[in-house]
């Protein structure tokens, strides 16, 4: 543990997405921020992380002595499926232009973010920290998932060649507010959760594609942005560690589905469309490492109470992150940043 908090000035790359809006809500509005900390939360508006005289910039403004590195090219199954590609080449860039500047500008620590999607698609399981690099990734995400790899890599040869600690987390599928609940591009649930919405609206049936026999672990954001902090002021390793509820926990997306329709009481016809891809069919992850550190964390469950709502908040229509409004349509836009009310105790 830590004694006196030595002053840090912490800059949140991706600051407007999923992880980055829940950190910002835990230091900014639940307390979490220590004595002597300043955070800056920035978006793809402030720079162009692909960009290296960019990225130097917004470093040399900011000057941070810590960094939790979230930005990166982000989507759902069939996007990836579509820009295996573009996956690659930008989160390359986006990782080793942060990695390298936050080097040159003498950063005390980086806290980058990976995905379980980087674990070898052949392997036995439950998979942990030590099996990153034992074979390759699924077929079906493989570019960012190369891509996310090499941040290790780069973490490791950095503590070799100049000592430096920066480390990685690797989530499970995360949910919360300020989700990307695009159909096309965005992760299993905020998709479903559309999905769901507009088949009540219309009176259409659900339509799922794959089979819902995947099975995931769901780690909810504000559980993930407590656990960052934790990492970014205590966890002193260079190998990166698994942030996750427990092997237990793990559910079916069949299971996904059935919650969503239940929270919005729809009535109509499921239909699992099997011609389409389940992606990787699980990548069940160990907590045990994380539950050495911090074996009184307390998750919050996926079902809880009434497990999830869609009902109008204070903070709707559409960006606050309160809740998914039923009754307001959607806007067009591929990044829409609302949430399914979750039932939880804060």
């Amino acid at each position: 543990m830590e004694g006196k908090m030595e002053p840090k000035r912490v800059l949140v790359t991706g600051g407007s997405g999923l992880v980055g809006k829940a950190i910002e809500r835990i230091v900014m509005e639940e307390g979490g921020a220590r004595e002597g900390e300043e955070w800056i939360f920035l978006s793809s508006k402030d720079a162009d992380l692909t960009n290296a005289a960019q990225t130097r910039a917004i470093f040399k403004k900011h000057h941070p002595t810590h960094v939790i590195h979230l930005a990166a090219m982000v989507g759902g199954l069939f996007r990836h499926l579509r820009q295996n590609l573009d996956f690659w080449r930008q989160n390359v860039a986006i990782n080793d232009n942060v990695l390298h500047t936050a080097h040159e500008f003498d950063v005390v620590k980086v806290v980058s973010c990976l995905s379980t999607c980087i674990f070898p698609d052949k392997t036995t399981y439950p998979i942990d920290e030590t099996m990153i690099h034992n074979g390759p990734p699924h077929w079906s995400n493989s570019g960012y998932a190369y891509a996310k790899r090499m941040v290790d890599v780069h973490n490791r040869a950095c503590f070799q060649q100049y000592g430096r600690r920066y480390t990685a987390i690797i989530p499970t599928n995360i949910f919360g507010p300020h989700d990307n609940f695009s159909i096309e591009d965005g992760h299993v649930l905020p998709a479903l959760v559309h999905k769901a919405y507009k088949a009540k609206l219309t009176g259409t049936p659900l339509e799922v594609c794959g089979s819902g026999s995947g099975l995931r672990q769901f780690i909810y954001s504000l559980d993930l942005a407590r656990l960052y902090l934790w990492v970014l002021r205590e966890y002193d390793e260079v190998e990166p560690i698994i942030l996750s509820v427990g092997e237990e926990d793990e559910i079916s997306i069949k299971d996904v589905v059935d919650a969503i329709v239940g929270a919005f009481e729809f009535t109509g016809p499921v239909v699992y469309d099997t011609s389409k891809s389940d992606g990787q069919m699980k990548k069940t992850a160990s907590n045990a490492k994380l539950r050495r550190y911090r074996p009184d964390f307390t998750f919050t469950p996926f079902h809880t109470g009434k497990h999830l709502q869609s009902q109008q908040t204070l903070a709707c229509p559409w960006g606050g992150g309160g809740g998914f409004c039923h009754d307001t349509a959607p806007p067009s836009s591929s990044n829409v940043s609302v949430c399914v009310c979750v039932c939880v105790s804060r």
